[in-house]
């Protein structure tokens, strides 16, 4: 731990201190906010960074969250000024929130750095939030936590237990088929979100979470808590009152995250069998610290790390389930030899010494190491001529059948292409064919949005079909579940092999070999690459051409190739 700072010595102290024309400028004008000396004199400024909006529902309770954080740091001797900052709303934001997930980080970073703040309070739920303000405030090098907005309540139709997002393809796919009413269509809408907060299954924002916490960059316990729950404010004053003590100690999460750190965050995603979304996330977060992480490092681990938790949608339970049953604490300490516990965390501790004590209250939703649920942590990384660079595919939520598969190729050339053929009578499908989708991925579609859960043609699901392997550049929403290869790189708008591929090809999927491989000879191939043609830019303006420019591929994060980690920037002049 370092020694503790002087005042002088507080970043704020630059705009506050000297006394200058400029600084009088800025004491004053904080005077006309109602403010004295005695509210900045000597004190650390914390950033209370606010996510809160009216079209976020999973953050709808931001307001109080950040009165509990702010009541935090006045009880540690802090100042805590709150800035509100984009609001990645995943449920509303069109095509994807992924496509802003880097935009929210670049805010964050100015913010953070063009403020008189000493430290931060990142308040987060909703899937790309998370990964956008560790991104931002990993760049900008201050001290930071992270308090995750929660999970919301399970939901409820006629008595059953409803799964957000899970349930929601579970009980379209039997609308589609004929087998579920309007009316109970309706009523299942109604009993799906039942409170604030984000997904309740072990979608993204409860893996991001979890790796959050593991990373050390959250309270301990902190990111299994319901949002409506009590403990959740408790916590959040918690963390108020922890940044101020960082930072005087000068604490920075910048300094003391390194590939052990992130080696552990992996394990925490298998372990809980989470979202494919993390690997991107993961990637570009540990980009930011410095950290290189390669693709192959996550298949590595999960071959190693069983899956403990039995929750939605590769299992059975939900996040309130699982908050009861020990949380991630409990979850963790069944898998010590796996994890680097002397990692630091931004209590001062390390994550052994977080995790002690920790204990599994209901062994049905958190396993114990020698009932697990599988030997490997559900996700793997495949390899081949059709993914040069890798691919994903969440095995553990699918039909074994596809665990070793071959079939024609049905190729859609656009989602918009998928939409208008996808339920046609005559669409020349069987249970055997591999769904294609092209031109989906971060510059094909643009942004990467989640279309990678292809929907079953309606002609198979009224014949009873539930799975079909199904391949794309595209991610898949954490809550879905299926046969889903994803994150194909190169994608195929970059001219990936992707692209090459045609109606009719046989595709070949080896989950145990970790290979995806079309089976066209490499002359065929090199034909149909000399007649690929890329479709012109639609972008011309904006942050979308910035996007389109700059964006890296799925194994490298999807971050802007300007905000890898690098020299820091200068603190401003203060002129």
């Amino acid at each position: 731990m370092n020694d503790r700072l002087t005042p002088e010595k507080l970043r704020s102290w630059r705009w506050f201190g000297p006394n200058d024309l400029r600084s009088f400028g800025h004491r004053s004008r904080a005077r006309q906010m109602g403010l004295g000396p005695d509210d900045w004199q000597g004190k650390p400024i914390i950033a209370i960074l606010n996510t809160w909006s009216e079209i976020n529902p999973c953050h709808l309770h931001f307001k109080v969250l950040a009165e509990n954080v702010r009541k935090g740091v006045l009880q540690a001797g802090g100042l805590p000024v709150e800035i509100p900052v984009l609001s990645l709303s995943e449920s509303f934001m069109k095509p994807t929130t992924m496509l802003y997930r880097n935009l929210l980080a670049m805010e964050t970073e100015e913010v953070l750095r063009c403020h008189p703040v000493d430290g931060a309070v990142l308040l987060g739920a909703c899937d790309k939030t998370t990964p956008a303000l560790i991104m931002g405030s990993l760049s900008a090098g201050l001290p930071f936590i992270f308090v995750p907005g929660g999970p919301m309540l399970r939901g409820n139709w006629h008595g059953e237990t409803l799964g957000s997002g899970s349930d929601a393809w579970k009980y379209w796919a039997e609308k589609r088929a004929g087998n579920l009413s309007e009316a109970a269509w309706c009523e299942i809408e109604d009993g799906i979100a039942r409170s604030h907060g984000h997904c309740m299954t072990m979608g993204t924002a409860s893996t991001m979470t979890a790796i959050t916490e593991t990373l050390g960059l959250t309270m301990p316990g902190a990111s299994s808590i319901p949002a409506s729950d009590a403990a959740h404010w408790r916590m959040a004053a918690e963390s108020g009152r922890q940044i101020v003590q960082n930072v005087w100690q000068d604490l920075r999460p910048s300094r003391f995250l390194d590939l052990r750190s992130f080696e552990n965050a992996i394990v925490a995603d298998m372990a809980v069998g989470g979202s494919t979304n993390a690997i991107i996330h993961l990637i570009a977060m540990a980009g930011r610290a410095g950290v290189p992480l390669a693709l192959a490092k996550f298949d590595e681990i999960s071959r190693r790390t069983p899956r403990l938790a039995d929750l939605r949608p590769a299992g059975r339970f939900l996040m309130e389930d699982f908050y009861f049953a020990g949380g991630l604490r409990a979850l963790l300490a069944q898998v010590p030899d796996l994890l680097h516990l002397p990692a630091r965390t931004v209590n001062g501790r390390t994550l052994g010494e977080n995790l002690e004590g920790a204990q599994i209250y209901k062994p049905e939703v958190i396993r114990p190491r020698g009932e697990a649920l599988s030997a490997d942590g559900g996700t793997a990384v495949l390899y081949g001529n059709l993914a040069p660079d890798g691919a994903v595919i969440k095995h553990a939520a699918m039909e074994p059948r596809f665990q070793q598969h071959t079939g024609p190729a049905l190729v859609f050339a656009d989602y918009d292409d998928l939409a208008a053929r996808i339920d046609d009578p005559e669409l020349p499908v069987t249970a055997d064919t591999v769904l294609v989708l092209q031109n989906a991925g971060p510059v094909g579609a643009p942004g990467m949005p989640e279309w990678g859960m292809l929907p079953i043609p309606q002609k198979l699901l009224k014949a009873g079909v539930r799975d079909l392997l199904r391949i794309s550049d595209a991610r898949m929403s954490g809550t879905s579940y299926g046969a889903c290869v994803l994150h194909i790189a190169p994608e195929s708008a970059v001219g990936g092999p992707l692209a090459l591929v045609q109606t009719g090809d046989l595709i070949c999927l080896d989950v145990p070999a970790r290979s995806l491989t079309l089976q066209v000879s490499e002359a065929d191939l090199a034909a149909r690459r000399a007649a690929w043609k890329p479709t012109p830019s639609r972008a011309k303006r904006g942050y979308l051409s910035l996007f389109l420019q700059e964006v890296t591929q799925a194994d490298q994060g999807c971050d802007f190739r300007f905000l890898h980690a690098g020299e820091p920037l200068p603190e401003p002049a203060i002129h």
